[in-house]
């Protein structure tokens, strides 16, 4: 009887445990589901505000990151370096302010869009049956904003405690040439008293399992070359004509375009290692109310090109080639180095190259190898990122930036339509941002930012 009583007794308890533990499995899942779903809410929220250029709703965008600041415990500041343009500038204080903190900056604008050429409205942040979050922005930069975050959400909550201050900075103006955003902060005063030691900005998206990273990119020279000839009736020939010029020099930039796309077929160089042009205007003719005077021979005639010069590049060698073959004296072409809309530095303001190393000799990069491969993630060949992203006004001053965005698995939409990012590889970034954060407040290292810049 009392051995019965004994095993009716464990038998219970048995029950009451397996019970107990089916309790804490049904629980957790729901927890971390219903942890998810407010992640995934917040990010929606950031992306339902539309800061498209050309009239983005800065302030809006301004007053939710202001909100999820004050909600993780963050300290905050709105900055104006231009009337109506906010740069919000967030802070994790570090235990020791004596090192050089850590920068983790994104852009609040995004490019416009055709609506009409959309499946979802690109400011609804839908959500498909596959888990496909489609809106602009959700890869180019928001995601990554949303992700540095709910990173350090996470982090506070977990009773983390920075050693290096931890800076997140929100700037406008990226989408056109952030002559009122990055350029601004990084030449501020604000900026030079954050000693800032490493900064952390955007990357792309990769189709494959590996992230990308990017340790330099290729900067905007945006050139007009014009041409000038006799005006006169269009049936006459004409010799040296404004239009015949500018064709010929057209001509001469596209054999030069096609000698650098194929060193890229072939496999010898990366995208971001040679020179790209693209032709984005032509200009010429005299209008009229249906259309443009055809018996009329133009005297002025004009085209834009976006160049992108690597920074391993000898400017001197290609402004030499504008002159000489694209628009030389002897065809009437009126080339100047004025006529640059933009012709971005390639080098800091020490005069180097603008080149974070990516090997052992730069701690920064050997702690993110390091982090990201805790959490489960991969990285490709570092490379020159093929566009230019507000990291070259970091550099610029002759610190070490990294280019990264962790989206794998995903096709690269940036600027497309139907912008989307999978939920899953969201969350994923987010765990991959928690480990590099981590890593780079906990690092003690060299206390000198001086030494720092002179050595990446």
């Amino acid at each position: 009887m009392e051995t019965a009583f004994f095993s009716f007794k464990n038998n219970l308890l048995l029950l009451l445990i397996f019970s107990v533990l089916l309790l804490i499995l049904t629980i957790h899942p729901l927890e971390a589901e219903s942890e998810d779903a407010a992640i995934i809410s917040r990010f929606q929220q950031y992306l339902q505000i539309n800061t498209a250029q050309p009239s983005p709703l800065y302030q809006q965008s301004a007053d939710f990151l202001i909100s999820q600041a004050k909600s993780i415990g963050l300290e905050f500041q709105s900055i104006e370096f231009a009337q109506n343009k906010p740069l919000v500038l967030l802070k994790w204080p570090g235990s020791d302010p004596t090192l050089p903190s850590i920068l983790l900056n994104s852009h609040t604008d995004v490019v416009p869009v055709e609506q009409h050429k959309w499946a979802h409205h690109p400011f609804g942040a839908h959500v498909d049956s596959d888990g496909n979050i489609f809106a602009r922005g959700s890869q180019d930069m928001k995601c990554v904003g949303m992700q540095y975050l709910e990173a350090i959400r996470r982090l506070k909550s977990s009773g983390f405690h920075p050693l290096r201050s931890v800076y997140l900075s929100f700037v406008p103006d990226e989408e056109i040439g952030s002559c009122d955003g990055a350029k601004k902060f990084a030449d501020s005063d604000i900026f030079n008293s954050m000693n800032v030691g490493i900064a952390l900005d955007e990357g792309l998206a990769s189709p494959s399992e590996n992230y990308r990273t990017f340790y330099a990119e290729r900067n905007p020279w945006w050139l007009v070359i014009k041409a000038t000839g006799p005006p006169g009736h269009g049936a006459k020939l004409y010799d040296n004509s404004a239009m015949e010029n500018l064709l010929k020099s057209v001509e001469s930039i596209r054999r030069f375009r096609a000698s650098q796309f194929d060193l890229v077929k072939a496999g010898l160089k990366a995208e971001g290692e040679v020179f790209s042009v693209n032709t984005v205007f032509l200009k010429a003719g005299t209008p009229s109310p249906t259309g443009f005077v055809m018996n009329l021979q133009p005297s002025e005639a004009e085209a834009g090109f976006d160049i992108r010069v690597p920074p391993t590049a000898d400017p001197e060698s290609l402004e030499r080639q504008f002159a000489e073959e694209w628009a030389p004296v002897s065809r009437n072409m009126t080339f100047q180095l004025g006529q640059f809309k933009e012709k971005a530095s390639i080098h800091d303001k020490f005069g180097r190259p603008m080149l974070t190393k990516t090997d052992s000799s730069n701690p920064w990069w050997s702690l993110l190898e390091e982090a990201v491969r805790k959490a489960n993630g991969k990285l490709s060949k570092p490379e020159i990122f093929p566009a230019s992203t507000d990291a070259r006004y970091f550099r610029e001053q002759g610190l070490p930036a990294i280019g990264f965005s962790p989206m794998a698995n995903t096709p690269i939409l940036l600027h497309d339509h139907n912008e989307f990012l999978n939920q899953d590889e969201y969350l994923k970034g987010i765990n991959i941002y928690e480990s590099i954060i981590k890593a780079y407040a906990s690092y003690v290292g060299d206390k000198s930012t001086r030494s720092s810049r002179d050595e990446l």
